[in-house]
């Protein structure tokens, strides 16, 4: 054969396998024109607030926050309950709640304004990735860190992206500990996290899961696609930190992923829709009871995030905009090829 053909030939199939395995998540935000994702702190804020200054404050925090403050003290603060007009007497009582303050000062301490800054220029660049794969979607339009009296990890409301930092206290805080929250809750409530849930949070409140089929492969086909679009929108952060499991669950995973399969795909289980049934695969917990205490829980999730994986794999034409138009799980399912 004529060298220059073999050369040919050799730049051909490079050229081929390249685009069989190019990377769809792996895009660049250069030019991405996206406002920098500045948090304001609710957190800090709310302790300015005094009886005396009250009624002045009040105005300020409004005018600051916009309409996230009425929902921060109605539904967050007050988790519901009647409020004066004003809102004041609401957050006077939270604010001097003396369990609320030394929380507070424990916040301040792991996090500074710096600490903060730093996650609005992580949460810049997962914008810009959004942009680039979601064009026609909005983004957030105002960036909160707030305390939460320990109820709200992430809340996307009104176009603002909050985040409850005294849910992020560190696994060993006392105030956890005094609640008894079970340690596989505790172990995921740090700054590791804080970025990661809260994209995740707003991914899943930006795709609402409204599909009328509502079986075992619907929620694992849509958690599936969620944990796929936070890889592309956290491309340098560990697998176990997205999926909140340890590296001995993401071993596991991976080496019992054919059998993980075997035990959804018999009995007709993915067509299921008894909620215990569901819950039992997709809420959180130390394990997954029914297969092994061995197995992480939300296995379903991860599953699902691994047959998305196929589907795009096997589909590449597909947009992850495209990916998220589709509601038809049994489809994407059957276009997978999904074979561990």
């Amino acid at each position: 054969m004529n060298p220059l053909f073999k050369v040919i030939i050799a730049a051909l199939l490079v050229n081929l396998l390249t685009r069989c395995h190019h990377d769809q998540l792996d895009i660049d935000t250069s030019k991405v024109d996206a406002e920098p994702a500045v948090f304001k702190r609710l957190d800090k804020d709310i302790f300015t607030l005094t009886p005396e200054n009250s009624s002045d404050k009040m105005i300020e925090l409004r005018k600051k926050y916009h309409s996230f403050y009425v929902r921060y003290v109605s539904s967050i603060v007050n988790n519901g309950g009647q409020v004066d007009s004003l809102y004041s007497q609401t957050l006077l009582r939270f604010v001097n709640n003396k369990d609320i303050i030394t929380a507070h000062n424990d916040l301040n301490k792991i996090y500074t304004d710096n600490d903060v800054e730093l996650i609005g220029d992580d949460m810049t660049e997962v914008v810009k990735r959004f942009k680039v794969f979601f064009p026609d979607r909005k983004t957030p339009k105002q960036y909160v860190t707030f305390m939460s009296g320990f109820q709200y990890n992430v809340v996307y409301v009104d176009s603002t992206l909050g985040i409850g930092l005294d849910m992020y206290l560190g696994s060993k805080n006392t105030f956890y500990e005094m609640m008894q929250l079970p340690k596989f809750r505790t172990r995921t409530m740090n700054k590791e996290h804080v970025l990661s849930d809260a994209v995740r949070g707003w991914i899943i409140t930006e795709f609402d899961n409204t599909d009328p089929v509502n079986n075992l492969l619907n929620h694992m086909i849509f958690y599936g696609k969620i944990f796929y679009v936070c890889d592309g929108l956290l491309p340098n952060v560990q697998d176990s930190i997205k999926m909140g499991y340890t590296t001995a669950q993401m071993e596991y995973c991976a080496k019992y992923e054919n059998k993980l399969w075997g035990f959804f795909a018999k009995d007709n289980k993915l067509y299921d829709n008894d909620l215990k049934l569901i819950s039992e695969f997709t809420s959180d917990g130390p394990f997954t009871r029914a297969i092994s205490k061995d197995c992480p829980p939300r296995i379903a999730m991860w599953l699902g995030k691994r047959i998305i994986k196929s589907y795009m794999e096997h589909n590449p034409k597909v947009s992850l905009d495209d990916l998220m138009k589709e509601k038809d799980a049994q489809k994407i399912l059957s276009k997978s090829k999904y074979k561990p």
